[in-house]
């Protein structure tokens, strides 16, 4: 059974940073694609980045310049670092990973920027 933690959520200010993990277990191969997602209080999910196996990385137009995303396959770990916080980008991050045909969700981990 694949299982996806997060942790690195918290408070933090305007203009601050911060770094979220993704420990990835259950899998005896590396994900296709990893990547993180967010949801705001009644807004959809919404993508943040995702890194493919091959190297591939897609950023939301809205964190562009600001988030690096990267991925450890060895640890099938992934990584969001967030800089210049906004109040926008508060909102519960969650981790995704695909194999094959499956895609699996983490349990999600709170961030808020507080102004």
């Amino acid at each position: 059974q694949v299982l996806l933690v997060e942790s690195g959520g918290g408070l933090v200010e305007v203009g601050g940073s911060l770094r979220l993990s993704c420990a990835a277990s259950g899998s005896r191969s590396s994900f296709d694609g990893m990547g993180w997602y967010r949801q705001a209080p009644g807004n959809q999910r919404e993508l943040v980045a995702t890194i493919h196996l091959g190297g591939t990385i897609n950023y939301a137009d809205s964190v562009k310049g600001r988030a690096t995303i990267s991925r450890d396959n060895d640890e099938n770990t992934v990584y969001l670092q967030m800089n210049s916080l906004k109040p926008e980008d508060t909102a519960v991050y969650y981790c995704n990973a695909v194999y094959l045909w499956n895609s699996y969700w983490g349990q999600g981990t709170q961030v808020t920027v507080s102004s």
